[in-house]
Parts: structure tokens; sequence; C-alpha cells
């Protein structure tokens, strides 16, 4: 009997800073690829979720919340999100129902209008808000572009989230997968393992640290069949900051260690062994040389 035909293509999620695209992203894929905060600014790359079912596979990028760029950081982080758009099938456009359209809203709907491929309003956190309000929310955005549609979800809750992607597999094109079917991003090991650190951070430290912290992985060396060594560095560009990290006795670095390698341990299968430095590096968001050394290529520009 012959198969019916496999739908494959790349989606983008698009939105201002914290509407919830990253866990929409995990709830989807089904396992942390994307880092969570309720820190702007979180995810700095465009992260590959995989998504692969009998009949289709969809590879998502998640962009950088759009926000005006002040560092060379910053910057990056722009035009990351905007050279997403132009390598894509579809675009999730990401909008959090629990704040108003504003000024980041019509920044990203001024830059939607020149897509072609299809858009859907992806009304997400509808778990925060009364069922009532729905209409006044999407009002605020139904006439702005020409959407496919407009979807309600909770991204934290898995609310209507099947009826989202059984809608972007039927309007996918025809297509080879890309992936295999047991691989749920493409992002080698490595740069996994910094996000998962560089998630602690945001989770434990104060509001002013987390934009000025990068992870550097600095080397992962397998002991024997059951345990892995990682050493790696946390970059910030102050001495106070290194101070609050480290911590009284140096316990805040021994829980972000902690936290971060239980879920390192998840991702590899492995015992881990999780050592953490934290070096000072003034300014090292304004220089090139260094955003390269800590994972952000020109080949993601």
């Amino acid at each position: 009997m012959e198969n019916k035909e496999f739908h494959s293509g790349f989606v983008a999620l698009i939105g201002r800073p914290n509407v919830g695209k990253s866990t929409l992203l995990n709830y989807i894929v089904g396992q942390k690829v994307a880092i969570m905060s309720n820190v702007a600014q979180t995810t700095r790359n465009k992260i590959q979720g995989i998504y692969t079912t009998d009949d289709a596979q969809i590879v998502f990028i998640d962009t950088p919340g759009v926000h005006k760029p002040r560092t060379k950081l910053g910057d990056f982080m722009e035009r990351s999100t905007m050279s997403a758009l132009a390598e894509i099938d579809a675009v999730l456009y990401v909008v959090a129902a629990d704040e108003k359209r504003g000024p980041g809203d019509d920044y990203i709907i001024n830059h939607l209008k020149d897509v072609k491929q299809p858009i859907y309003l992806v009304v997400n956190k509808i778990d925060t808000v009364h069922p009532n309000e729905l209409p006044t929310i999407v009002g605020q955005y139904k006439d702005a572009l020409p959407f496919k549609d407009i979807v309600p979800v909770s991204a934290l809750q898995g609310n209507n989230i099947n009826t989202l992607m059984n809608e972007l597999v039927q309007e996918l094109p025809v297509g080879p997968q890309y992936y295999p079917s047991d691989q749920i991003s493409d992002h080698p090991e490595r740069f996994v393992i910094a996000e998962m650190i560089r998630e602690k951070v945001f989770q434990l430290t104060r509001e002013e640290v987390p934009h000025s912290v990068a992870i550097d992985v600095t080397s992962i060396k397998r002991e024997d069949n059951e345990t892995v060594h990682i050493n790696a560095n946390i970059i910030v560009e102050r001495p106070g900051q290194k101070g609050i990290i480290i911590g009284k006795k140096g316990q805040m670095l021994k829980k972000i260690g902690q936290m971060a390698r239980r879920d390192i341990e998840h991702l590899l299968g492995d015992h881990v062994y999780l050592q953490l430095w934290v070096k000072v590096v003034p300014g090292w968001r304004d220089k090139s040389a260094m955003l390269k050394d800590y994972g952000y290529r020109k080949t993601d520009y």
C-alpha cells in the first residue's frame, strides 16, 4: 500500500519578548530545546526544534524577541529575527493574551507585511484571561495582516496546540524528511548544554545580571560509559555581577550547577560532573570576536 503524501517545511516563531515562544516550541517538541525564563531577551540564536510524525516534519525556528538594539549583541538578535523570515514556509506570530498590542507589535506587523508565506496569529496564555475577553484581544490584531488563521492557545497547558499543528501540517508543502525521526534539534550538544546553564542563571539571579551573561562550554569529556565531565565559564561584564553569581560562600554558583546538571543529565542520559567558573570580560556584548567565541556566528545573521 502506498504511503500518503509526506509534508515538511520550516516555520518561524516570531513575537515580542516574553510572549511564550520558547514555551510553545518546547511543548510541541516535547523536550527542552529553547530556554525559558521571565526575563526579556532570553533566546539569542535561531533555535530549531524539530517535530516529526508519520506523515510530516516541521522544523521550527525560534527567533529572538523583537526589541530595539542597544549593543552589538542586540543588533545580532535583530538581524537573526529578520533573516529567519527569508527561509520559511509559514510564520507563527505569537502574542500574549494578557498584554495589550504595543509599539513592538506594530514593528513586527510592519515587517510581516512583506512576507508572502501564510501567517498564523497565535494568541498564547489564554489560561491567564477570561474567555469572554478573547474577542477583544483578537480584535486588536485581526485586521493588521491577512492572517491564514487565528488560533488561541495555552503553551503552558497545551490547550489547542493539536489544532494548530494539524493546520500547519495541512498548509506545508509535500516534501522530504530533513532530519531523523528521533532528532529534536539541529544544535550540537555543546550549544544546548550552554543554554541549560544560562537558563539557571536567568532563573536564580537578579534582573540586572542575565543580559550580561554568556556561557562558554570549554570541554565535554566522557570518562566512561556512564559519566561525562563538563567544564564551562559563565561570562559576565562586571566584577559585581561575578559576586552575585558566585553568591555567599559560593552557594549561588553551587545551586546553578546543581539545577543545570539535572537538565543536562536528562539530555545526555548519563551521569554528569559539571564544573563552573565565573569570568569577567568587560564589554563582551559589544565585541564581535567575542560574540563569535560565545556562539553568535555570522552564519546566523
